[in-house]
Parts: structure tokens; C-alpha cells; sequence
């Protein structure tokens, strides 16, 4: 298991500390907060989705390329170590995300759980806020689509195959690397491999339409993965696939630089100067309709590595992943009516 990561400073602080030796250990600390809303829109056009609902912030997972690292530091905190165990608990979500349903203005449309950080991330087990929005959108049958690392989302399989009977439900396993050693050096707290392979059936047996994120991509150290990959998606019951290149901005270079070159320190320098082989000598891109594709020709054997696989194998992109959003089915939406009394 990887020693805790690095904290960079926050970018919105005047003050910093120096450790002579190795630092603590971070404890958990969790805060609790009455967020003003709950509904995030998104604008970019890299993404498939508009909405998405976080119940939590920061994320104990600690991926080490977690692109949601930069907005951590907005709430006082590090990228670092701070994200990964300094958690925020939105405990009004339930509440704010029927408010949002019952507001003219709401047509129906997909909700996105989570668009930052996961919402079956450990805390869940205690806190069953993704629990509690999953059955507000199932008393609405609005349709519902979740990425996560999380096994446990099993729990709330009862919730998931009713959504999927009564409106929509797509579930999108995150699943970048097909062997656990790798998995613990860069996810060290997400759930094993097998365990979300194991979960990817049981949604599919449960008739719930699941598939697989690549996501990152990561030159060098899994890019060679995606046919195994995509085969086991594949054979545990899995209907799309999408990909995504590693995205290195803000506070995210020094956590995965140094991750890596902790736990992988013969591969680090490889890796590197593949990443900045596929961004054109840079570590990272932050323009639209280019933060997720590389370029040139290492980038191009990838995206036909993809393609192929994913074409032979029947596994659709997936339009909840990376690409420009794409108009929905009719919406299956539908606020409760009171019930009327029979006295």
C-alpha cells in the first residue's frame, strides 16, 4: 500500500508548512455541510451528459489523477492528502434534489451521479446520501446514470433494477487497469478489480444496462491493457465502453508524479515522456475537444486499439462518457401525485 500522498500547497493560501522527516499520517475528518444546491450543470462540450448531482466532496479513494483535485483547495483545503481525507458530507441532497424536481423548469432529464468525485466512495455505507437521491429519482422515474469505483453500489441493486424497469438506468464501471498491483499503487482505497468486475454482472443480471470507463488512458503503463480489458467487460455482461487520455492540470501533476515515481519508479520516466509524447511536449491540455485525446501517431494505434475491440466485442461508445452531449430518449419523468384521501 502507497504511503499517504503529498500535499500541494493550496494555491488560495499565504500559509505553508515544511516536516523535517517524513509527515503524519492523515486522519479522516469528515465535515458536514447544507449545500445551497445540489444539481451541477455542465458546459463542456468534452462531456456526454448536462447534470450530475455529487453528494460528496473531495474523495477517499485517493486516485492519484483524479482531475477533481484542483477543486479542493476552493474550500480551504489541499490537493493532496487533504482530498483524500478531508471529506465534505452534503447532507441536505435528498432534500435539495426533489426541490429541483419539483420546480417547473425540470424536464426530466438524466442525472449524472457523480460528475467530480465518487458517490459510493466508503463514506456512502454510512452516510446513504446516493441511496436516498436514487430513490428520490426513482419516486420521480427520472432517469439516472452513474459512473463509480465503488462496490459498493451492489448494495443498491434493488434501487438500480427498478429505476432500469420503471425509467432509466445506466451504470458505468471505472476499470483502468487489469491486474490490482498497478490498481494499489494508483487507486490505493478504491475497490479491487475483480470485486467491480463481480458488481458489472450482477447489474447485468439484474437487467441494468452496465459498461466500462478507460479512463485514463495512461501511456506506457496501461494503454496495452484495453483488449483484456474490454474482453472481460465484455464477458461480465457489459453493453458500452468509453475511454479517456490521462489529464495531468493544476495539482494533479504532483500527486501523480509523485505517486508514480513512488510506487512504479522503473516505469516512471517512461511514462512521462509518453504522456508528453501524446500532448505534443506538454503534460497536459486544457482546451475543449482536446483535455481527453491525445495526438499522433502512439495516440492513433490506441484509439484503433479501442475501436477494433470494442467493435468485435459489440460494445457501444458510451454517450454518458467523453464526447459532446447527445439528445436523449423521451424522458420518463414523472412527479408523484398526492395520494387523496379516502375520508
Amino acid at each position: 500500500m502507497p504511503r499517504p500522498t503529498a500535499n500541494p500547497a493550496d494555491r488560495f493560501s499565504e500559509t505553508t508548512l515544511a516536516w523535517e522527516g517524513e509527515a503524519p499520517a492523515a486522519d479522516l475528518e469528515v465535515f458536514e455541510e447544507r449545500a445551497r444546491s445540489i444539481l451541477s450543470s455542465n458546459e463542456s462540450p468534452d462531456l456526454g451528459f448536462r447534470w450530475s448531482v455529487n453528494p460528496y466532496r473531495g474523495c477517499y479513494h485517493g486516485c492519484a489523477y483524479c482531475y477533481a483535485r484542483p477543486t479542493h483547495p476552493y474550500l480551504g483545503h489541499g490537493a493532496g492528502t487533504d482530498f483524500e481525507r478531508k471529506l465534505v458530507v452534503k447532507v441536505n441532497a435528498p432534500e435539495l434534489l426533489r426541490e429541483a424536481f419539483e420546480r417547473p423548469s425540470w424536464i426530466g432529464e438524466t442525472v449524472v451521479f457523480s460528475g467530480n468525485t465518487d458517490c459510493y466512495q466508503p463514506l456512502e455505507a454510512h452516510h446513504r446520501l446516493t441511496r436516498r437521491l436514487l430513490e428520490v429519482c426513482l419516486a420521480y422515474r427520472n432517469p439516472v446514470g452513474i459512473i463509480t469505483k465503488g462496490a459498493l453500489i451492489r448494495r443498491d441493486l434493488d434501487l438500480l433494477s427498478e429505476l432500469a424497469r420503471r425509467a432509466r438506468c445506466r451504470v458505468t464501471l471505472s476499470i483502468a487497469f487489469d491486474d490490482d498491483a498497478t490498481r494499489r499503487a494508483l487507486e490505493p482505497w478504491a475497490s479491487p478489480i475483480e470485486q467491480r468486475f463481480e458488481v458489472m454482472r450482477r447489474l447485468a443480471d439484474a437487467g441494468v444496462p452496465c459498461g466500462i470507463s478507460l479512463a485514463p488512458i495512461i501511456p506506457g503503463l496501461n494503454d496495452s491493457d484495453v483488449p483484456a480489458l474490454l474482453t472481460r467487460a465484455k464477458e461480465a455482461g457489459a453493453t458500452h465502453a468509453f475511454m479517456a487520455l490521462l489529464r495531468l492540470p493544476g495539482e494533479v501533476l504532483p500527486v501523480f508524479d509523485e505517486r508514480l515515481g513512488a510506487a512504479l519508479p522503473l516505469r516512471h520516466a517512461r511514462v512521462m515522456n509518453a504522456v508528453r509524447e501524446l500532448r505534443g511536449g506538454a503534460l497536459s491540455e486544457s482546451g475543449f475537444g482536446r483535455r481527453f485525446v491525445g495526438k499522433g501517431p502512439r495516440w492513433q494505434i490506441v484509439e484503433r486499439l479501442f475501436e477494433t475491440h470494442a467493435r468485435r466485442l459489440g460494445l457501444v461508445n458510451d454517450e454518458m462518457g467523453v464526447g459532446p452531449v447527445v439528445p436523449e430518449p423521451a424522458t420518463t419523468f414523472e412527479r408523484p401525485r398526492a395520494q387523496l384521501s379516502l375520508f
